[in-house]
C-alpha cells in the first residue's frame, strides 16, 4: 500500500506500507495470465523471485499447494524446497509428494555454506531422501548464496547419489562451467538457463530451456527467442535477446532489483500480485511506470 499524503507517515501507515500477507486468490489468476496470454508451460515455485527464504515454512506450504492445485493439467510445477535448515528442506520436499508436484529443487544453503562439492552434494543427496521418488535439480544461483563451487562439479556422479537427478537451474553467469556441464552429463538431464539477459547464450552452451523473472511478461517473447534459435535463424534470435537487454539496461537505471521487477509484473499484467517483504523495499510507482512503458515501446503483444 502506498502512502499517498504529502506529510510525513505516520508508523500506522509505514506498518501498512511493509506488512505483506500470502494471497492465494491470485494463483489462479496468475496461472491463467502466464499460459493463456505468455504461453509458459513450466513454473518454478517458491524460488527466488517468489522471496522463498523470506517466507515461513507453513506459508512456503500453502503457496506451493496452491499451485499444483491450481495448476494442475495446465502447467508443469517444479517447487523449490531449499532453506537454510536441513529440517525445514526435508520437510518441504516431503510435502512436495504429498501435493504431487511435478518436480523439486534446491539451492545451496547460504548462511553456513558447504565449502566443497562433496559438503553440497551430501546436503541435496538428504534432501532428495525425503521425497525419493520426485525429479530433482540443484538449483546453482551463486551470485545469491556465495556458494562458488562449480556446478559441473557438484554434478559430477550425483546419480549414484540422487538416483532421480535431472539437472540444474542454472543462475549463473560462468558459460565455461555450464557448458562443461552439458557436455559431461546424460542426455536425459536438463539444463535450465536463468540469466535473463545472455539466454541466447546459454541456449548455444547447450541449455534446453529458461527460468527467469521476467519471463513472468516476457514468457512469449522468449518463447519466440528459442523458437527463432531451434530454427537456426540467429538474427531474429539475436533482436529479441538485444530488445531484452535493452528493458534491463534501462530498467536498471531505477536499480533494477526484485521489488521493482514484482511491480513492473504487476503494471503489465494488471494483476494484483502484491509488493515484496521486508527488507526488500516497495518500487516507487514512477519508475515502475516508466520500465513499463518502456517494455510496451519495445514489445508488441503476442
Amino acid at each position: 500500500k502506498q502512502v499517498v499524503t504529502g506529510r510525513k507517515p505516520t508508523s500506522a501507515q509505514l506498518h501498512l506500507m511493509f506488512t505483506t500477507e500470502v494471497n492465494l486468490s491470485q494463483i489462479g489468476p496468475y496461472i491463467d495470465y502466464l499460459t493463456k496470454k505468455q504461453g509458459v508451460k513450466s513454473v518454478f515455485v517458491n524460488g527466488t523471485t517468489g522471496e522463498s527464504l523470506s517466507l515461513s515454512v507453513a506459508e512456503r506450504k500453502m503457496l506451493a499447494k496452491e499451485w499444483c492445485e491450481k495448476a494442475n493439467g495446465k502447467m508443469e510445477v517444479i517447487v523449490h524446497v531449499g532453506c537454510m535448515s536441513l529440517k525445514d528442506s526435508q520437510e518441504l520436499a516431503k510435502h512436495a509428494v504429498e501435493i504431487k508436484a511435478d518436480a523439486i529443487a534446491v539451492m545451496a544453503p547460504f548462511f553456513l555454506k558447504p565449502k566443497t562439492a562433496e559438503a553440497l552434494k551430501l546436503y541435496l543427496q538428504e534432501v532428495s531422501s525425503a521425497a525419493p521418488v520426485l525429479p530433482f535439480y540443484y538449483y546453482h544461483i551463486p551470485a545469491i548464496t556465495g556458494v562458488h563451487v562449480p556446478a559441473r562439479d557438484v554434478i559430477a556422479g550425483i546419480q549414484e547419489l540422487i538416483p532421480v537427478f535431472r539437472g540444474v537451474k542454472f543462475s549463473g553467469t560462468d558459460l565455461m562451467d555450464l557448458g562443461q556441464c552439458v557436455s559431461s552429463s546424460p542426455p536425459q538431464w536438463s539444463f535450465l538457463y536463468g540469466v535473463d539477459e545472455q539466454l541466447l547464450a546459454g541456449l548455444a552452451m547447450g541449455a534446453d530451456g529458461a527460468v527467469g523473472s521476467t519471463y513472468n511478461y516476457l514468457g512469449c517473447h522468449v518463447n519466440k527467442l528459442i523458437a527463432a534459435f531451434e530454427k537456426h535463424d540467429l538474427d531474429q534470435a539475436r533482436k529479441i535477446q538485444f530488445k531484452l537487454q535493452e528493458l534491463l539496461g534501462f530498467a536498471t537505471n531505477f536499480g533494477f532489483d526484485l521489488g521493482v521487477n514484482k511491480q513492473v509484473m504487476n503494471d503489465v499484467s494488471g494483476l494484483l500480485l502484491g509488493p515484496p517483504r521486508l527488507p526488500v523495499m516497495p518500487c516507487p510507482p514512477t519508475h515502475a511506470q516508466a520500465i513499463a512503458k518502456k517494455y510496451f515501446e519495445l514489445f508488441t503483444e503476442c
